[in-house]
């Protein structure tokens, strides 16, 4: 499926390297990073969320996310559909590394979404993990990446909200932020207080 856009719009693949460049400048996104990358292609298309999937879309999407990748050095994961328990899909690197428990399935279009299955198809060494903790996320179409972002999300505001007609969320994260109102949190930030024991 082939989505046509106002000759004025950017293309599927602009729109996602723009709204994902933004994120990563926002959030300092390079090497070691990790971003969550959920996607509707039905919902991108303007049909409703698991109805009309297309690869053909997702290789698109695919396209601008790796444009950003290479450009800031950070990691990518893609969640599968609920199919598939929203597993992430990535390079075994990348599993090994985190020292995450692989699962086992292989994502196709119909179970675990046409992203999953365009990303599982295009690295170099494809598996599943279950969970991640992401540094920062791109949920396009309302896919609810939410349950593999560190605590604490916080919602970004890209200039971009669409892609395609799906409606595109994304989010950073931070530290929990610990101790009450005596706690300083920047190293320029110290009190003239009295010390604790």
């Amino acid at each position: 499926m082939t989505i046509e856009l106002d000759s004025e719009q950017p293309g599927l693949q602009q729109q996602t390297a723009s709204i994902l460049r933004e994120l990563a400048i926002a959030g300092k996104l390079g090497p070691g990073h990790i971003v969550v990358i959920g996607t509707s292609t039905s919902e991108v298309a303007g049909k409703r969320i698991g109805t009309s999937g297309a690869v053909d879309v997702a290789q698109q999407l695919l396209a601008g996310v790796r444009e950003v990748q290479t450009e800031f050095g950070f990691d990518t994961v893609f969640q599968c559909c609920e199919h598939l328990n929203r597993a992430l899909v990535m390079e075994r690197a990348l599993l090994n590394r985190l020292g995450l428990t692989e699962v086992g399935a292989v994502p196709v279009p119909t179970a675990g979404g046409s992203m999953a299955s365009a990303a599982y198809r295009s690295l170099s060494e494809p598996c599943l993990a279950e969970h991640i903790q992401a540094h920062a996320g791109l949920d396009i179409g309302e896919t609810m990446i939410g349950m593999h972002l560190r605590h604490v999300a916080v919602p970004f505001r890209t200039t971009l909200r669409y892609i395609g007609e799906a409606r595109v969320t994304t989010a950073l994260t931070r530290p929990k932020l610990i101790g009450g109102e005596r706690a300083v949190y920047r190293m320029e930030e110290q009190p003239d207080a009295t010390f604790c024991d």
